[in-house]
């Protein structure tokens, strides 16, 4: 029929499988100490946090909700923790967290820099935007494949997965906000004489700070979400027995696990949205 497509086939997903296949046999060593690195980051932040008795974990949720929002706000959350813990998901919210943290820690460290050099080389700028543009409207599903051929199943091929998917946020609002900076505010620097580091560390970096904060919320959340999603690799914590409930159509321990994962969201998203108000407040101040 004149309607169809003509027999021509481009098999451009076996490509991508063999470069990545290509990948982990040349970069074996590399992925190894990757691998290295980071499960000792998550079991050294979930042994930190599970040597904590738990009224002094629930005493700092208060005391930073208490600090970057309100004392009510700081007793809301100590609450949703109190309650996570009495649905006997205490270990596993410690996991979650850990995954979470060694996860934004990470991006953290990658993204900000990237930013930094998008604001300030063009064709550097040009090479990423695709890319993240990729990374951001990629299904995230997808990257727990490359995930599983490099770490294998586990906490460390959730990180991987959920680095991947968490990173373009952080990228994009550090970039945009160092090139936001106000350019009377850079004259004034130069008139100074100010070198390029000195006005980086001195003018830009704290101007951009709320927008930066607002990048690392982003990712923080981000991250939570897909945290959950890298159950399916093997990850463990709340995300797990997301999973389990779903395979035994458990909805009782459903509901404990997810209505979890939405306090621990809360709690992210307030205290972070927090962090970044408390600069936007300094910076009208000053």
């Amino acid at each position: 029929m004149e309607g169809n497509f003509p027999d021509i086939k481009l098999e451009i997903g076996k490509y991508v499988e063999n470069f990545v296949l290509w990948l982990n046999d040349v970069l074996e060593p590399f992925f190894d100490f990757i691998f290295l690195i980071a499960s000792r980051a998550i079991l050294s932040i979930e042994a930190g946090l599970m040597f904590l008795p738990w009224w002094v974990f629930i005493a700092i949720i208060f005391v930073l909700g208490w600090r970057f929002k309100s004392i009510t706000a700081g007793i809301l959350y100590a609450a949703f923790m109190f309650l996570v813990g009495t649905f006997g998901l205490w270990d596993v919210l410690m996991t979650t967290i850990a995954i979470v943290l060694t996860s934004v820690i990470t991006s953290l460290l990658l993204g900000i820099p990237l930013g930094i050099w998008m604001a300030f080389s063009k064709k550097f700028s040009f090479i990423m935007r695709p890319l993240l543009d990729a990374m951001q409207t990629m299904p995230s599903f997808v990257y727990l494949i490359p995930a599983i051929f490099f770490f294998g199943l586990g906490n460390v091929a959730a990180v991987f997965a959920t680095l991947i998917y968490a990173l373009p946020p952080v990228i994009r609002l550090t970039d945009l906000a160092i090139r936001n900076v106000d350019s009377e505010v850079i004259e004034s620097a130069e008139s100074f004489g100010s070198s390029k580091w000195q006005m980086l560390k001195k003018v830009q970096l704290p101007q951009a700070l709320p927008t930066i904060m607002a990048g690392v919320n982003q990712t923080t959340m981000m991250a939570l979400a897909m945290v959950v999603i890298a159950s399916m690799v093997g990850a463990g914590g709340l995300g797990e027995l997301v999973l389990v409930s779903i395979n035994r159509i458990d909805l009782a321990l459903g509901f404990e696990a997810g209505i979890s994962i939405v306090f621990l969201a809360i709690l992210i998203d307030r205290v972070t949205g927090g962090v970044a108000d408390r600069f936007q407040k300094h910076r009208r101040a000053d």
